[in-house]
This record gives structure tokens, C-alpha cells and sequence, in this order.
């Protein structure tokens, strides 16, 4: 009988420890439960998130899709890639829109390629900007940025229109555009013709 108030206390002490073990399992279950429901709402904020940040960039740097290329030949429309190349599209519709390009011409016309936007004139013009390599391929109608050696630093006014497939430049040179309509303009530009201007949206 002198053993039995040991037996009962051992008895709530081992229900008390049980009792303190399933609430603690409880806990990180009720967790994850919590977790998986509100993951979609989880989800929302974070996509809002982004829209938010989309929308400051937005603010400052309008999310332009098409450039209008005016030259004394005829009209080049380029479908922009802003998600392959955001500083470069940004750059580029940048000295669009304060009219940079006007009167400048194309230096540049092989049966491969047309390049302009130099500021000289004579391909040794412009700044420097980082490169934004992408997967986009160099196809007829590609539009890049013109680069000298180092990969990683590229002309930040000078781009080039490829007349033909021109897979040696994958990977390698910024593709920021493709060519929509007018093809037919790039084809017969020649050494000197102007751009008159370039519109973006």
C-alpha cells in the first residue's frame, strides 16, 4: 500500500508527459496544415509583389514591346525582347525616345548584317554597357548590340539587323529584338542611308 502513491504519481507523471508530447506533435502539424491552405494565398502577395515591382519599373522605364525604325527606305518594325534583355531593351528605347538615333545612319551593310547607331558615324562610336547574353537565336531578322573582344562589355548605342542565319553569334553578342516587318527595307540599305527616327511603345 506504502508503494501505491508512488504507482498513481508515476502514472500522472507518465499521462502528463504523453499529454505534453501529443500537444508538441500537434504543433508543427496544425503548421504545415496552415502552410498548404494559405499557400495559394501565400502565392497572391507574392505575386503581387512582383506586380508591384513590375509596376515601379513601369514607372520609370515603360515596358516597350515594338520599335518603329523610320529610314529614307522604308519602315523596320522589331518586336522588342524586354524579358531577354531588360537594360538593353530599356537602353535602347531610352535613346529612342530622346531622339538619339535621328539622323544618325547605318555604316555598316554586309550581305549578312546592317549596323548603325553610331554616333561618329564610323563604328567607333557610342558608350559601354554590360552585356545580357540570352538563348534567343541569331536568325534572319535578329536584332543585337555590336561588342569588340571582351564579352562582357557591349556598345550601348551601335545595334545591328542580321540579313541571314547567323548562328555563330549565339550566345555571344546581346539579342535584344526581332524583326516583324521590313525586312524587304533592311535588305536594300546601303552605306550612308539615315535613320530618320525611332519610335517605341
Amino acid at each position: 500500500m506504502k508503494k501505491l502513491p508512488y504507482i498513481i504519481i508515476g502514472i500522472l507523471l507518465v499521462g502528463a508527459i504523453i499529454s505534453i508530447f501529443m500537444s508538441n506533435s500537434n504543433e508543427p502539424k496544425l503548421d504545415i496544415a496552415q502552410q498548404t491552405t494559405s499557400s495559394p494565398a501565400q502565392s497572391t502577395p507574392t505575386a503581387t509583389t512582383s506586380s508591384e515591382i513590375l509596376g515601379e519599373q513601369t514607372q520609370e522605364i515603360p515596358p516597350f514591346s515594338t520599335a518603329t525604325i523610320t529610314t529614307g527606305k522604308g519602315t523596320i518594325i522589331i518586336e522588342l525582347f524586354p524579358d531577354a534583355a531588360p537594360n538593353t531593351v530599356a537602353n535602347f528605347a531610352s535613346k529612342a525616345s530622346s531622339n538619339f538615333y535621328n539622323g544618325l545612319i547605318f555604316h555598316r551593310i554586309e550581305d549578312w548584317v546592317a549596323q548603325g547607331g553610331d554616333p561618329l558615324g564610323n563604328g567607333t562610336g557610342g558608350g559601354e554597357m554590360p552585356t545580357e547574353l540570352n538563348n534567343n537565336p541569331f536568325i534572319r531578322g535578329s536584332v543585337g548590340v555590336a561588342r569588340r573582344d571582351d564579352i562582357n562589355i557591349s556598345n550601348d548605342s551601335q545595334f545591328f539587323i542580321t540579313k541571314t542565319d547567323a548562328s555563330h553569334l549565339d550566345s555571344l553578342y546581346t539579342n535584344f529584338g526581332q524583326v516583324t516587318s521590313g525586312m524587304e527595307v533592311v535588305d536594300s540599305l546601303t552605306i550612308g542611308d539615315k535613320i530618320i527616327s525611332i519610335a517605341v511603345e
